[in-house]
């Protein structure tokens, strides 16, 4: 029979959300859900009234009839935990299974039985005073129950200082005195995972011999009240219910009890008796839940087998009322769109990608938006997270400058190197902070514009070209470029970056990081060969102080080697060509320290670098593991390449080995000999190479545009549910701001880097405090201000100073990072899946979403047509064509629209996403499954289950 709702006009306004979190970091009290479609992002942010969270508790009577007391065996917030008699502790929290005949027998007990709802009770007193008023029991009867369910039960409460403790040792009569908490349910550490406003539900079960037939009591409290000892947590109770009866073989009462205990921890029954009005009410409510129940086989598994908690649970639309699904079923479809899932379709729809036909409209839009948001970006950040989030980004800002500051000074032959990393990054990104549209966005130098840079310089050294007054001439046209899109609001082509587009800018970056990293440790090796000893080039290479306090090295091999080895640019310092006396005494042979043999140096600079990659893998892995408590395991993951660096330096030091060390200047001064800080605008250029500037400028604006677009596409995804909104012009507006400026002064080109982003982002991240045992917290948003960003950057500037401790970090190191980084970044995307699928037999494959709707031969086709575009692209990269690789990373948004004539636009929705056209002309029933929840049960139980929280994942470097 459908029940009829009381009150049902009034909670159509009041249960519209689902899955809120029970607990929000800032504001006030949190409270369970309401059984209504999801929420979007604005309407999260509200205040909306709906049910508090419940916690319920079994207590089972033990020990009649000789010593019957009640202890609690259970209890569920949203899990179940079970009492480990043996062990004396709780379970992990598990989903609690129930057999369908105890079900039945509940059902059954409880049409019988004596249902109360609103009872004015307001103590326990009253409340056994009530629950005893069965005409079935004599006034003796009555009596002998009523002192037995005033007995205090036991609780196993884990206090912190003192350790498991039981709440009564020895159960006795309570009288109405004593019906204050006890001290031990006041420290009980469980009343963190309860919002304020947290209610309770005690359910009683068990057998009792003076008893002749089962008794079934079901209360609901017209007000909720603190029923003293009976709950392990002092919460006020809401409901109550006692199942006794005669002994029986089984343990029959006890899963009645655990049926209960189920029944009340699901949010839909919870909901339907909280309004229920009469017995069929809660009947109706019980018989709604038993339609939907999922009955495992018994020959097929083990029922004392626990299934862990899912990462995200189901959404509860489709277990609405019919009348409540129709009437709200349209307004939830079109807020719960594909792009919930995929998290990159709803920027089409966002203000900030409108045009507005005028010349620069974008950018003053996103100024006038912003400037409404100033004032609280810096009162916001006035809350102790911002201070962790500002050492965390500072340590992995510095990591980043120093690793890509090593890396610029090999490429350019030391016309950039780590100082002029740092103060760049220190200027611009506090400038940026204070001007930017999303100002948690992190600028620093990124693969891509230090591949450009290295092609940059390459060209200029073959055509005889002064850098530096080049680079400064490329990087004016790029400033102009930049305010010419800019100005033309460009910046709404974003909606076509794809994750094709994103995936093969990713996988080609992630390539050539892998590749640069392992090709310099060929080089280094190369200049030390690993020889057996006797072999003519066998010999030794010594650091000692000169007379001005700089370390000189000397090589014993033949001139024309050692100078040979010298010339190689690995990091050396202040190489002599004067052997050491010491070192001169013994012949060349390494017998004083400081000396060392050509193979040791090739040794130990691989095992440096194998070190810190393997160390960084590892803490990374340990991030997502089941070692150490929650917050060791993300401050080592966190900090994995910092701490893969300070164990590097740590092992040089301590065996004193003579690897290539970073080139550090020892003064303020620009890193390349003989220049001041302002490059000249010709140097030793014609004055017409101005003018040619610019056709490489246009190529790196390319390159910057999408660099720059990409990382804000993925940052202003709409499962952040940031509230200030993206500013995409006016950020590209700034970077083309600080482009001359950064070439003048012979700094590195900077854009927004999407790891240290994203990584700023986590930082902030704010969740609910209360959460259940099980249950991940609920993610609320992200601390959106501007102050983190800038104490980073005004860190790293005061870091110029550290400058004689940093060029003791070898260099080996640094490629151990930068593989790391390159590991991490292409392992962190869907395409490196689908590849693997190409080596996997289909018995083998792992369950992904795409494989159940996509045929095989599909996916396959999909990720050879991207293997081919990297392919392609790496091609270009490695001929003299090189330069021209940023409109060959353009044309993959072609590509990307010429598969619209190869693949359905349902393969596309699986395989990547569809083109804001494509959006636009396609039905929703039949492509999107998540738009109806009224067509495949199959397809709908797989996106009930999809995250619905993000997970910030590392996808481009």
């Amino acid at each position: 029979t459908e029940m009829k709702l009381p009150g049902q006009e009034e909670s159509d306004i009041s249960s519209a959300s689902e899955n809120v979190p029970t607990g929000e970091l800032d504001s006030g009290p949190g409270s369970g859900l309401s059984p209504d479609g999801p929420l979007d992002t604005d309407s999260r942010e509200l205040e909306v009234p709906k049910d508090p969270p419940l916690f319920i508790q079994l207590n089972e009577l033990l020990g009649w009839p000789h010593a019957p007391e009640w202890k609690e065996t259970g209890r569920w917030v949203l899990f179940e935990e079970k009492l480990e008699v043996g062990a004396g502790r709780w379970s992990t929290p598990h989903v609690p299974t129930v057999a369908l005949p105890s079900l039945q027998k509940l059902r059954s007990l409880l049409a019988k039985g004596l249902v109360l709802l609103d009872c004015p009770a307001l103590s326990l007193q009253e409340l056994t005073e009530q629950v005893t008023r069965v005409e079935s029991l004599s006034p003796e009867l009555r009596g002998k129950l009523k002192a037995l369910l005033l007995q205090r039960p036991q609780h196993l409460i884990q206090t912190p200082c003192t350790g498991p403790c039981w709440g009564s040792a020895h159960p006795r009569e309570a009288s109405q005195e004593e019906e204050a908490p006890l001290k031990e349910q006041h420290q009980n550490p469980l009343r963190q995972k309860f919002a304020a406003g947290a209610e309770a539900g005690a359910v009683l079960a068990g057998q009792l011999g003076f008893l002749e037939q089962p008794l079934g009591v079901f209360v609901r409290l017209r007000d909720p009240v603190v029923l003293g000892p009976l709950i392990e947590v002092p919460l006020p109770s809401r409901f109550f219910c006692l199942l006794l009866g005669p002994p029986t073989l089984g343990r029959g009462y006890h899963e009645m009890g655990r049926a209960v205990a189920i029944l009340l921890s699901d949010l839909q029954f919870q909901w339907r008796v909280r309004r229920a009005s009469s017995l069929h009410d809660l009947l109706a409510a019980l018989d709604a839940f038993l339609e939907e129940v999922t009955v495992l086989p018994p020959g097929r598994w083990d029922p004392t087998a626990r299934i862990p908690p899912p990462k995200c649970l189901p959404s509860e639309h489709k277990r609405l009322p019919s009348q409540l699904r129709v009437a709200k079923g349209p307004s939830v479809r079109r807020r719960t769109p594909a792009e919930d899932r995929h998290g990159r379709r709803q920027h089409a729809a966002n203000p900030e990608l409108r045009r507005t036909g005028r010349l620069f409209g974008g950018l003053v839009q996103d100024v006038r938006r912003k400037a409404s948001w100033y004032p609280s970006d810096f009162l916001d950040a006035l809350h102790p997270q911002c201070f962790s989030a500002v050492l965390y980004i500072y340590l992995a800002t510095i990591t980043n400058a120093i690793t890509f500051g090593g890396l610029l000074g090999e490429a350019t032959d030391g016309a950039q190197g780590v100082l002029e990393s740092f103060l760049g990054t220190a200027v611009t990104g506090a400038a940026f902070c204070l001007m930017a549209g999303q100002p948690l966005t992190i600028l620093s130098s990124t693969g891509p514009v230090l591949v450009f840079e290295r092609l940059l310089f390459s060209f200029s050294r073959d055509h005889s070209l002064d850098y530096l007054p080049f680079r400064l001439w490329v990087g004016i046209w790029v400033a102009i470029f930049c305010l010419v899109l800019v100005a033309t609001e460009a910046s709404v082509l974003v909606r076509y970056f794809t994750r094709f587009t994103e995936e093969g800018f990713c996988a080609l970056i992630s390539l050539i990081f892998i590749y640069d990293a392992v090709a310099k440790m060929l080089t280094l090796t190369h200049a030390y060969p690993i020889q057996r000893p006797g072999s003519p080039t066998y010999g030794c290479l010594c650091q000692y102080p000169d007379p001005g306090g700089n370390e000189s090295q000397w090589t014993s091999t033949n001139p024309k080697d050692r100078d040979d080895i010298l010339s190689m640019d690995l990091g050396l310092v202040n190489a002599s060509l004067l052997p050491p006396p010491e070192c001169a005494q013994r012949g060349g042979h390494p017998r004083g320290p400081g000396c060392h043999t050509v193979p040791d140096i090739a040794f130990f600079s691989i095992l440096l670098f194998l070190t810190s990659f393997l160390f960084a893998m590892a803490l990374k892995h340990v991030k997502t593991s089941r070692f150490f408590p929650s917050v060791v395991r993300k401050m080592l993951g966190d900090f994995s390449s910092v701490l893969a660096i300070l164990l590097g330096c740590g092992l040089d030091a301590f065996l004193g080995l003579a690897t290539p060390k970073l080139m550090v200047p020892r003064e303020f001064k620009p890193t390349l000999p003989g220049r001041g800080w302002l490059v000249s605008p010709f140097g030793a250029n014609p004055w017409w190479l101005s003018v040619a500037a610019a056709l490489p400028a246009l190529l790196l604006s390319i390159l910057i545009f999408m660099d720059q677009q990409i990382t804000g596409v993925i940052l202003n995804r709409a499962e952040y549910r940031l509230r200030k909104g993206a500013g995409f012009h006016l950020d590209l507006f700034c970077v083309a701001v600080l482009m001359p400026f950064t070439s003048a002064l012979g700094l590195p080109w900077y854009v927004s880097a999407t790891v240290i982003s994203l990584a700023h982002m986590d930082s902030l991240r704010r969740e609910s405090r209360a959460c259940a045992p099980g249950e991940a917290p609920s993610f609320l948003g992200i601390r959106e201000q501007r102050l983190t960003g800038l104490a980073v950057f005004i860190l790293t500037g005061i870091s110029i100073f550290l400058a004689p401790i940093l060029k003791f970090i070898p260099m080996p190191l640094l490629y151990g990072i930068f593989l790391y980084m390159g590991v991490t970044a292409i392992s962190s995307i869907q395409f490196t899946k689908r590849v693997q699928l190409l080596l996997i037999p289909a018995k083998h494959q792992p369950d992904l979403l795409f494989l159940r709707h996509v045929p095989l031969s599909r996916v396959h086709l999909f990720t050879a047509i991207q293997l081919a575009c990297l392919g392609l692209l790496w091609i270009i990269k490695s001929t003299p064509a090189a330069i021209i690789f940023p409109i060959m990373l353009l044309g993959l948004v072609g590509v990307r629209k010429a598969l619209e004539w190869v693949f359905s636009p349902q393969e596309l929705l699986w395989l990547d996403e569809l083109m804001p056209e494509k959006e636009r002309s396609i039905p929703e029933k039949g492509v999107e499954p998540e738009y109806s929840f009224s067509g495949n049960d199959s397809e709908d139980s797989e996106l009930m289950y999809q995250p619905k929280a993000p997970e910030i994942n590392i996808s481009v470097n």
